[in-house]
């Protein structure tokens, strides 16, 4: 597993047009969401609405990090496009599934996985939460 204590940062790749994955890297909390919904927000504003964020090298995610995720989610649909998760730690997938979120913002195993339903224009929403399997990093399947 990595250690990713101490850093946040975000890297983007643009695999289609209006696709966008961004790698996230190291913790999502207090200190760091803002940050997080910001740069994500901005991808968003230019020009790519279908956003992944690659979450297999986040070590925390906390309510401030949910938060800002369901206002990205809400800025893509604004947008015309999509919000999805790609390998969502397990403290993550326990508080979607604990606040109902999981029924509205897909999830997926891996980016690949999430970048293969976008472009499909499979990605329309909870639909595709059935999807999720495991991840390298142990998200499991939602209870």
């Amino acid at each position: 597993m990595t250690d990713v204590t101490g850093t946040f940062h975000l890297t983007v790749q643009h695999p289609r047009p209006g696709l966008a994955v961004a790698t996230v890297v190291g913790e999502v909390d207090m200190d760091t969401a803002l940050t997080l919904h910001s740069e994500a927000l901005e991808i968003i504003q230019r020009g790519h609405p279908r956003l992944v964020l690659d979450l297999a090298q986040v070590g925390f995610c906390d309510s401030a990090g949910l938060s800002a995720l369901i206002r990205l989610w809400h800025a893509a649909q604004a947008a015309g496009g999509l919000l999805s998760l790609a390998a969502a730690p397990s403290r993550l997938m326990r508080m979607l599934s604990m606040t109902g979120v999981d029924s509205l913002l897909p999830v997926h195993a891996t980016a690949a996985e999430a970048v293969a339903v976008m472009s499909a224009g499979q990605s329309t929403g909870a639909d595709v939460h059935g999807s999720v399997t495991s991840s390298p990093r142990g998200a499991g399947t939602a209870s």
